[in-house]
Protein backbone atom coordinates (compact mmCIF):
# COMPACT_ATOMS: atom_id res chain seq x y z
CA UNK A 1 0.00 0.00 0.00
CA UNK A 2 1.05 3.52 -0.65
CA UNK A 3 2.73 5.60 2.48
CA UNK A 4 3.27 9.01 2.90
CA UNK A 5 6.61 10.10 3.24
CA UNK A 6 7.97 13.87 2.95
CA UNK A 7 11.29 15.03 4.58
CA UNK A 8 12.23 18.52 4.39
CA UNK A 9 15.74 19.72 5.13
CA UNK A 10 18.36 22.34 5.02
CA UNK A 11 21.99 21.78 4.09
CA UNK A 12 23.67 24.03 5.88
CA UNK A 13 27.96 24.35 6.13
CA UNK A 14 27.63 25.02 9.66
CA UNK A 15 26.39 21.24 9.48
CA UNK A 16 29.25 20.37 7.39
CA UNK A 17 27.24 19.67 4.28
CA UNK A 18 28.00 21.09 0.71
CA UNK A 19 25.38 21.46 -2.23
CA UNK A 20 28.03 19.93 -4.97
CA UNK A 21 28.54 16.85 -2.75
CA UNK A 22 24.78 16.27 -2.36
CA UNK A 23 24.37 16.48 -5.84
CA UNK A 24 26.73 14.20 -6.83
CA UNK A 25 25.94 11.82 -4.54
CA UNK A 26 22.31 11.96 -5.52
CA UNK A 27 22.93 11.83 -9.16
CA UNK A 28 25.79 9.44 -9.39
CA UNK A 29 27.97 11.76 -11.00
CA UNK A 30 31.42 13.46 -10.66
CA UNK A 31 31.81 16.94 -9.39
CA UNK A 32 34.21 19.03 -8.22
CA UNK A 33 34.07 21.69 -5.98
CA UNK A 34 35.78 24.96 -6.90
CA UNK A 35 35.47 26.45 -3.38
CA UNK A 36 37.38 23.75 -1.92
CA UNK A 37 38.98 22.10 -4.32
CA UNK A 38 37.58 18.79 -3.34
CA UNK A 39 36.20 16.14 -5.42
CA UNK A 40 33.19 14.37 -5.12
CA UNK A 41 33.04 11.05 -7.15
CA UNK A 42 29.74 8.81 -6.77
CA UNK A 43 29.65 7.35 -10.06
CA UNK A 44 29.36 4.10 -8.95
CA UNK A 45 26.14 4.50 -7.62
CA UNK A 46 23.83 2.14 -9.97
CA UNK A 47 20.38 2.99 -8.44
CA UNK A 48 19.92 6.00 -10.39
CA UNK A 49 17.07 6.16 -12.47
CA UNK A 50 16.03 9.07 -13.55
CA UNK A 51 18.15 12.55 -12.86
CA UNK A 52 16.85 16.07 -14.45
CA UNK A 53 17.35 19.64 -13.41
CA UNK A 54 13.82 21.67 -13.51
CA UNK A 55 13.59 25.19 -13.35
CA UNK A 56 10.52 27.59 -13.18
CA UNK A 57 7.76 27.30 -15.96
CA UNK A 58 8.50 31.74 -16.83
CA UNK A 59 12.03 30.45 -18.44
CA UNK A 60 10.42 27.91 -20.84
CA UNK A 61 12.09 28.65 -24.13
CA UNK A 62 14.46 31.15 -22.86
CA UNK A 63 16.23 28.91 -20.13
CA UNK A 64 19.47 30.09 -18.67
CA UNK A 65 22.44 27.63 -20.32
CA UNK A 66 24.19 27.45 -16.96
CA UNK A 67 21.40 26.34 -15.14
CA UNK A 68 21.10 23.17 -17.37
CA UNK A 69 24.59 22.00 -15.98
CA UNK A 70 24.63 19.92 -12.64
CA UNK A 71 28.42 20.97 -11.29
CA UNK A 72 27.48 24.82 -12.57
CA UNK A 73 24.23 25.06 -11.12
CA UNK A 74 25.92 23.83 -7.12
CA UNK A 75 29.64 25.20 -7.82
CA UNK A 76 27.22 28.67 -8.02
CA UNK A 77 25.35 28.23 -5.16
CA UNK A 78 28.15 27.30 -3.58
CA UNK A 79 29.98 30.62 -4.72
CA UNK A 80 26.89 33.02 -3.66
CA UNK A 81 26.73 32.30 -0.20
CA UNK A 82 29.42 33.98 1.98
CA UNK A 83 28.49 33.10 5.42
CA UNK A 84 30.21 30.01 7.31
CA UNK A 85 27.18 29.08 7.93
CA UNK A 86 25.44 29.75 5.21
CA UNK A 87 22.52 27.07 3.81
CA UNK A 88 23.40 26.14 0.45
CA UNK A 89 20.86 23.82 -1.09
CA UNK A 90 17.05 22.38 0.14
CA UNK A 91 16.39 18.72 0.28
CA UNK A 92 13.13 16.86 -0.26
CA UNK A 93 13.12 13.62 0.16
CA UNK A 94 10.39 11.42 -0.55
CA UNK A 95 8.87 7.70 -1.20
CA UNK A 96 7.11 6.93 -4.46
CA UNK A 97 4.48 4.38 -4.80
CA UNK A 98 5.65 0.71 -5.63
CA UNK A 99 1.93 0.74 -6.97
CA UNK A 100 2.84 2.81 -9.66
CA UNK A 101 5.02 2.15 -13.21
CA UNK A 102 8.60 3.61 -13.70
CA UNK A 103 7.19 6.21 -16.05
CA UNK A 104 4.28 7.23 -14.00
CA UNK A 105 6.61 7.65 -10.29
CA UNK A 106 8.78 9.56 -12.83
CA UNK A 107 6.15 12.10 -13.89
CA UNK A 108 4.67 12.32 -10.20
CA UNK A 109 8.06 13.26 -9.07
CA UNK A 110 8.49 16.22 -12.05
CA UNK A 111 4.94 17.55 -11.19
CA UNK A 112 6.07 18.27 -7.60
CA UNK A 113 9.76 19.43 -8.91
CA UNK A 114 7.46 22.01 -11.27
CA UNK A 115 5.76 22.66 -8.70
CA UNK A 116 8.40 23.81 -6.36
CA UNK A 117 10.33 25.28 -9.09
CA UNK A 118 7.13 27.57 -9.84
CA UNK A 119 6.20 28.47 -6.19
CA UNK A 120 9.98 29.38 -5.16
CA UNK A 121 11.01 30.39 -8.51
CA UNK A 122 14.01 28.00 -7.86
CA UNK A 123 16.29 25.30 -9.87
CA UNK A 124 15.26 21.95 -8.84
CA UNK A 125 17.73 19.05 -9.61
CA UNK A 126 15.59 15.78 -9.29
CA UNK A 127 16.94 12.44 -8.93
CA UNK A 128 14.62 9.03 -8.67
CA UNK A 129 16.29 6.11 -7.05
CA UNK A 130 15.67 2.43 -7.08
CA UNK A 131 15.26 0.52 -3.98
CA UNK A 132 18.74 -0.49 -2.53
CA UNK A 133 19.70 -3.83 -3.26
CA UNK A 134 18.98 -6.45 -0.28
CA UNK A 135 16.65 -3.03 1.17
CA UNK A 136 12.84 -3.31 0.51
CA UNK A 137 12.13 -4.01 -2.97
CA UNK A 138 8.65 -1.58 -2.42
CA UNK A 139 11.13 1.47 -1.34
CA UNK A 140 11.13 3.72 -4.74
CA UNK A 141 11.97 7.10 -3.48
CA UNK A 142 13.20 10.80 -5.21
CA UNK A 143 15.11 13.54 -3.97
CA UNK A 144 14.17 16.74 -5.09
CA UNK A 145 17.15 19.23 -4.40
CA UNK A 146 16.29 23.20 -4.79
CA UNK A 147 18.62 26.54 -4.62
CA UNK A 148 18.15 28.37 -1.43
CA UNK A 149 17.99 31.35 -3.83
CA UNK A 150 15.98 32.57 -7.07
CA UNK A 151 16.86 32.45 -10.57
CA UNK A 152 18.02 34.74 -12.71
CA UNK A 153 19.02 34.91 -16.13
CA UNK A 154 22.25 36.18 -14.92
CA UNK A 155 22.81 33.73 -11.77
CA UNK A 156 21.21 33.56 -8.28
CA UNK A 157 19.44 36.18 -6.84
CA UNK A 158 17.54 36.88 -3.75
CA UNK A 159 16.64 34.17 -1.13
CA UNK A 160 13.85 32.07 -1.63
CA UNK A 161 10.27 32.99 0.64
CA UNK A 162 10.69 29.52 1.76
CA UNK A 163 13.96 30.53 3.05
CA UNK A 164 13.11 33.48 4.99
CA UNK A 165 12.25 31.74 8.15
CA UNK A 166 10.67 34.39 10.95
CA UNK A 167 11.80 37.01 8.88
CA UNK A 168 9.38 39.90 9.42
CA UNK A 169 8.85 40.76 5.70
CA UNK A 170 6.93 37.49 5.49
CA UNK A 171 4.02 39.36 6.55
CA UNK A 172 4.76 42.31 4.73
CA UNK A 173 4.93 40.31 1.21
CA UNK A 174 1.89 38.57 2.17
CA UNK A 175 3.35 35.26 2.93
CA UNK A 176 2.44 32.68 5.12
CA UNK A 177 4.36 31.61 8.31
CA UNK A 178 7.34 29.48 7.57
CA UNK A 179 5.22 26.47 9.53
CA UNK A 180 2.70 27.16 7.62
CA UNK A 181 4.23 26.90 4.07
CA UNK A 182 5.74 23.93 5.35
CA UNK A 183 2.28 22.38 5.82
CA UNK A 184 1.55 23.67 2.19
CA UNK A 185 4.25 21.37 0.76
CA UNK A 186 3.40 18.45 2.17
CA UNK A 187 -0.31 18.41 1.34
CA UNK A 188 0.62 19.44 -2.24
CA UNK A 189 2.65 16.52 -2.44
CA UNK A 190 -0.29 14.37 -0.86
CA UNK A 191 -2.35 15.65 -3.64
CA UNK A 192 -0.02 14.97 -6.60
CA UNK A 193 0.72 11.34 -5.12
CA UNK A 194 -3.59 10.50 -4.69
CA UNK A 195 -3.94 12.06 -8.14
CA UNK A 196 -1.17 10.01 -9.63
CA UNK A 197 -2.67 6.76 -8.20
CA UNK A 198 -6.45 8.00 -9.24
CA UNK A 199 -4.82 8.39 -12.47
CA UNK A 200 -3.61 4.65 -12.78
CA UNK A 201 -6.59 3.59 -11.32
CA UNK A 202 -5.27 2.12 -8.29
CA UNK A 203 -7.42 2.62 -4.68
CA UNK A 204 -4.43 3.16 -2.09
CA UNK A 205 -4.15 6.59 -1.20
CA UNK A 206 -2.40 8.87 0.84
CA UNK A 207 -3.02 10.96 3.68
CA UNK A 208 -0.23 14.02 4.47
CA UNK A 209 -1.76 15.16 8.26
CA UNK A 210 -1.20 13.05 11.59
CA UNK A 211 -2.34 10.18 12.37
CA UNK A 212 -4.85 11.99 15.68
CA UNK A 213 -5.88 14.56 12.50
CA UNK A 214 -6.88 11.39 10.96
CA UNK A 215 -9.04 10.20 13.53
CA UNK A 216 -6.89 7.37 14.18
CA UNK A 217 -5.87 6.07 17.71
CA UNK A 218 -2.26 4.66 17.23
CA UNK A 219 0.79 5.86 18.23
CA UNK A 220 3.44 6.47 14.81
CA UNK A 221 6.45 4.61 14.82
CA UNK A 222 9.62 6.40 15.34
CA UNK A 223 10.79 8.84 12.26
CA UNK A 224 14.62 7.98 11.64
CA UNK A 225 16.26 10.84 9.70
CA UNK A 226 17.50 9.45 6.38
CA UNK A 227 21.16 10.24 6.78
CA UNK A 228 20.98 8.29 10.12
CA UNK A 229 18.94 5.44 8.42
CA UNK A 230 21.37 5.43 5.68
CA UNK A 231 24.63 5.00 8.29
CA UNK A 232 22.99 2.15 9.76
CA UNK A 233 22.48 0.22 6.24
CA UNK A 234 25.97 0.59 6.20
CA UNK A 235 26.51 -0.95 9.56
CA UNK A 236 27.25 1.88 11.55
CA UNK A 237 24.98 1.81 14.57
CA UNK A 238 24.13 5.45 15.65
CA UNK A 239 22.86 6.73 18.99
CA UNK A 240 19.84 9.06 17.63
CA UNK A 241 18.44 6.02 15.97
CA UNK A 242 18.62 4.09 18.98
CA UNK A 243 17.01 6.59 21.05
CA UNK A 244 13.96 7.13 18.93
CA UNK A 245 13.48 3.80 19.01
CA UNK A 246 13.92 3.53 22.45
CA UNK A 247 11.31 6.54 23.00
CA UNK A 248 8.99 4.91 20.87
CA UNK A 249 9.39 1.77 23.52
CA UNK A 250 8.69 4.16 25.84
CA UNK A 251 5.24 5.61 24.18
CA UNK A 252 3.70 2.35 23.51
CA UNK A 253 4.47 0.99 27.43
CA UNK A 254 3.42 4.11 28.45
CA UNK A 255 0.01 4.11 26.02
CA UNK A 256 -0.50 0.36 26.68
CA UNK A 257 -0.83 1.54 30.56
CA UNK A 258 -2.84 4.10 30.39
CA UNK A 259 -4.91 1.82 28.35
CA UNK A 260 -5.35 -0.86 31.16
CA UNK A 261 -5.43 1.73 33.96
CA UNK A 262 -8.91 2.66 31.64
CA UNK A 263 -10.11 -0.44 31.35
CA UNK A 264 -12.26 -2.20 34.31
CA UNK A 265 -9.98 -4.89 36.24
CA UNK A 266 -9.86 -8.59 34.36
CA UNK A 267 -9.23 -11.37 36.04
CA UNK A 268 -5.65 -12.81 35.55
CA UNK A 269 -3.95 -9.13 34.38
CA UNK A 270 -1.74 -6.79 35.70
CA UNK A 271 0.39 -3.86 34.94
CA UNK A 272 3.55 -6.48 34.41
CA UNK A 273 1.39 -8.46 31.58
CA UNK A 274 0.45 -5.31 29.57
CA UNK A 275 3.84 -4.30 30.31
CA UNK A 276 5.17 -7.40 28.71
CA UNK A 277 2.13 -6.87 26.03
CA UNK A 278 3.88 -3.38 25.12
CA UNK A 279 7.42 -5.41 24.62
CA UNK A 280 5.66 -7.96 22.13
CA UNK A 281 3.90 -5.24 20.14
CA UNK A 282 7.39 -3.42 20.02
CA UNK A 283 9.26 -6.56 18.87
CA UNK A 284 7.16 -7.21 16.55
CA UNK A 285 7.18 -3.63 14.92
CA UNK A 286 10.87 -4.23 15.19
CA UNK A 287 10.44 -7.48 12.81
CA UNK A 288 8.83 -5.04 10.08
CA UNK A 289 11.27 -2.54 10.24
CA UNK A 290 14.55 -4.40 10.21
CA UNK A 291 17.47 -2.24 10.64
CA UNK A 292 20.05 -5.22 11.22
CA UNK A 293 22.50 -2.48 12.36
CA UNK A 294 20.79 -0.97 15.12
CA UNK A 295 18.79 -3.24 16.21
CA UNK A 296 18.57 -4.68 19.80
CA UNK A 297 18.01 -8.68 20.51
CA UNK A 298 14.57 -9.77 22.04
CA UNK A 299 16.94 -10.26 25.02
CA UNK A 300 17.98 -6.70 25.35
CA UNK A 301 14.73 -5.15 25.10
CA UNK A 302 12.84 -7.64 28.48
CA UNK A 303 15.80 -7.12 29.88
CA UNK A 304 15.32 -3.53 29.57
CA UNK A 305 11.50 -3.64 30.79
CA UNK A 306 12.22 -5.80 33.36
CA UNK A 307 14.45 -3.22 34.91
CA UNK A 308 11.94 -0.39 33.95
CA UNK A 309 9.14 -2.83 35.42
CA UNK A 310 11.93 -3.27 39.02
CA UNK A 311 11.99 0.20 39.11
CA UNK A 312 8.68 1.38 39.22
CA UNK A 313 8.22 -0.93 42.59
CA UNK A 314 11.43 0.25 44.21
CA UNK A 315 10.39 3.69 45.48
Amino acid sequence: MAIYRLDIQSLSRSAGRSATHAAAYRSGERIRDERTGRTHDHTRRTDVLNKEIVLPSAYEGSEPAWARDRATLWNLAEATEKRSNSRVAREYQVSLPSELSDRQRLDLTRAFSRDLADRYNVAVDMTVHAPREGGDPRAYHAHVLTTTREVTPEGLGAKASIELGHDPTRVQRGLLSSSEEVKAVRARWADLTNQALREANIDARVDHRSLAAQGIDREPGPSIPHRFMAMERRGTRTTIGDQLRENYRQRMESRAARAMEARPPQKGRNLEEVRREAVQAWLQYRERHRSPAAEPSKEALERKAQKTHDNDYSL
